[in-house]
């Protein structure tokens, strides 16, 4: 409707560093056609407080206290699709890159972007554009894909960076508890990412996922 306007963009900002969510927060609070809904210091509380404030926009730190911003992005996503995420990182990393694009997020631009180039790039994510360069992204993509081919067979390569480290900490012996704590995550979590696991390596136990990261993996130097 003429003069009618559009309602502000609802940003929501996750970082484990409070500083850093107050310089972010100052300067979305000066424009008018953004304003802060929430904030969050952890994985937990991310996905909890956009369960609770359902933001436009998340602007998410890759790295948190308790675990990986790719981690509460895929869970953020899967309950809010309409949900758009913006990835935060100190320096540029394809593997991370990679896991943020499987986890569904909009755009990923490092922490040392300038102020101007934040605010285009949230508003851009809001109003439903990638800031994903698709020639960087299936760049990327296929580098991984192939290094990952080389290194491992086809059905490791399924697996997620997080996959992984929880594979990993399988095959030493560590139970869902253990490896809960370590990674901080919840211990269902860490049963749900097992189970995701044995029907990636198409195995029906622990102990055969283990064997199987032994057979088809080798240590970088090892005389074996």
């Amino acid at each position: 409707m003429p003069g009618e306007r559009t309602p502000p963009l609802r940003v929501m900002l996750v970082d484990d560093h409070e500083i850093v969510r107050d310089g972010i927060r100052a300067m979305l609070q000066a424009e008018d056609d953004i304003v802060v809904t929430t904030e969050a210091g952890s994985v937990r509380e991310a996905v909890d407080e956009a369960d609770r404030t359902r933001p436009d926009v998340i602007v998410m730190d890759v790295r948190l206290s308790d675990g990986s911003g790719i981690e509460a992005t895929r869970e953020i996503r899967a309950k809010l699709p309409k949900t758009r995420v913006l990835m935060l990182t100190s320096f540029a990393d394809d593997e991370a890159l990679f896991a943020s694009i499987m986890a569904g997020a909009s755009g990923y631009v490092l922490k040392q972007v300038k102020s101007g180039d934040l605010l285009r790039a949230i508003r851009a994510v809001g109003s439903g554009e990638s800031l994903l360069d698709p020639a960087v992204t299936n760049a990327v993509l296929d580098r991984l894909r192939k290094g990952k081919h080389l290194m491992k067979d086809e059905r490791l390569a399924r697996l997620s960076p997080q996959e992984e480290r929880i594979l990993t900490l399988v095959a030493d012996g560590r139970t869902n508890g253990e490896i809960g704590t370590e990674l901080r995550l919840a211990e269902k979590t860490v049963k749900n990412y097992v189970s995701s696991i044995l029907s990636k390596l198409e195995v029906a136990r622990r102990a055969e996922a283990a064997a199987y990261l032994a057979r088809h993996t080798t240590t970088p130097g090892s005389a074996e």
